[in-house]
């Protein structure tokens, strides 16, 4: 993310205008009538615990060479993305509008409801779950989040979770490196 203001950061049309716009096509229509009230925490590394590269976007994009890392053919084949993707020196990439579905949660149940999908956004932090996330990432996804509350009244603090807490014993991430307090007390 390039501005430091958080004046010049918008919502146009469901698209950060701060953010690198790379589309995916792993989204649909979220149902009916359905709003946006939670946001998702995860993280993905590209090989695992590898950072750059560019692997990540082209991932999400289908694009993704399983000839290029042993571990890239275990997971080509899958059709998944997430809203944002903010990497270790605080860019931010969409891949998603928020008002369409992006598929990052998987099987999940927040608050009683399932499908998770359906109803919240994903951002995916460039990381794993034991290696601190940077300062940058932190600063990027305070702001990212203030203007998300700010654009989507169903969304508040206490609708911000972590793919772990929605699918536990299945995922773990954002995983014990993120400091939800530090997260917290920013917003």
């Amino acid at each position: 993310m390039t501005s430091t203001h958080e004046h010049d950061i918008a919502i146009v049309d469901h698209w950060l205008n701060s953010a690198h716009k790379v589309p995916s096509p792993n989204f649909n229509q979220r149902p009916e009538n359905t709003p946006i009230s939670l946001l998702v925490i995860h993280n993905i590394s590209l090989p695992p615990g590898e950072f750059g590269g560019g692997y990540v976007q082209q991932f999400f994009q289908n694009h993704l060479d399983a000839n290029q890392h042993p571990y890239f053919a275990t997971i080509a084949s899958l059709q998944v993305s997430a809203h944002l993707f903010i990497e270790r020196d605080g860019n931010v990439t969409q891949f998603v509008g928020f008002d369409q579905r992006a598929w990052h949660a998987g099987a999940s149940s927040f608050d009683g409801v399932a499908n998770c999908n359906d109803y919240s956004i994903g951002i995916e932090l460039e990381g794993t779950d034991v290696l601190a996330y940077t300062d940058e990432q932190y600063a990027a996804l305070v702001k990212v989040t203030r203007q998300l509350l700010l654009t989507y009244p169903t969304l508040t603090p206490a609708r911000i979770t972590g793919h772990e807490q929605i699918a536990p014993g299945r995922k773990t991430d954002p995983g014990p490196a993120f400091d939800w307090l530090r997260f917290s007390a920013s917003l």
